[in-house]
């Protein structure tokens, strides 16, 4: 395959997906790791793409309207989200009423948890199941379930999740900007999100520094509702805003 019939490919994966990983393209274009790896170097010195640990996101100029199936959201930045997991870990304590999000870095969260006195909300069925497999209470949101990332959501989701009242939350998110706030490419997810934070005390968002400078297509919340947990690639200009808290890499 030519050179530039495989940039026409990568790009129409990002365009129809908005992240895709190097294993995907290697299968997809029976190219080798260098070769892909050169592939998406190339495309981000052209501002096509922007690259992350394992493979590549879609540019923010271009909000996605659809989310990465889960399995393949699990394997981008995967050094990065366990940083902030563990991080996120730590600041649950005895006695507080958790809502943890259905995104793969709040899964991740769930291999850290020592605690096991907090009381758990979610609207992910896998969430639910681990933190039941570590002896956590948990409760699980009623409503429609999304396939692409196993979260239940919904208007039943939402009206579930109005009657509660959350010490602390801990959400993910497909990209951050200043000027757009927290946005994902959902409706449904947008709108669960949004008002489990309305009904959250303390509110962090778990990201990755390839969230920073991206857009998608809803926005559920403005930069300053939720502190960020991040790690030290987070773009400078972020690194100035008061609710950024950068957590040292494992």
């Amino acid at each position: 395959m030519l050179t530039e019939e495989r940039f026409r490919r990568i790009l129409s994966e990002l365009e129809e997906k908005g992240s895709v990983t190097v294993q995907e393209l290697m299968e997809q274009l029976d190219a080798s790791e260098s070769t892909i790896r050169r592939d998406l170097n190339t495309l981000a010195a052209r501002g096509s793409l922007k690259k992350v640990h394992g493979g590549a996101v879609a540019k923010s100029g271009n909000p996605a309207a659809r989310d990465a199936q889960v399995d393949l959201r699990k394997q981008l930045n995967r050094q990065e989200k366990r940083s902030i997991a563990r991080y996120a870990a730590g600041l649950i304590e005895d006695d507080v009423f958790v809502y943890v999000d259905a995104v793969t870095t709040t899964e991740l969260l769930i291999d850290f948890l020592e605690n096991r006195e907090a009381v758990y909300v979610t609207n992910a069925v896998s969430h639910a199941k681990q933190l039941a497999a570590k002896g956590c209470r948990v409760y699980l949101l009623g409503g429609e379930f999304k396939g692409t990332t196993e979260a239940i959501v919904g208007e039943e989701a939402v009206a579930s999740v109005e009657k509660y009242h959350f010490t602390k939350g801990f959400f993910g998110v497909n990209g951050i900007t200043v000027e757009q706030g927290f946005t994902t490419p959902e409706v449904r997810e947008a709108m669960i999100k949004r008002k489990a934070m309305e009904h959250t005390g303390e509110r962090y968002i778990l990201a990755d520094p390839s969230k920073f400078d991206a857009v998608s297509a809803v926005t559920f919340g403005s930069f300053g509702d939720a502190v960020i947990l991040t790690t030290a690639e987070v773009p400078k200009p972020y690194k100035r805003q008061k609710n950024v808290r950068e957590v040292e890499e494992i």
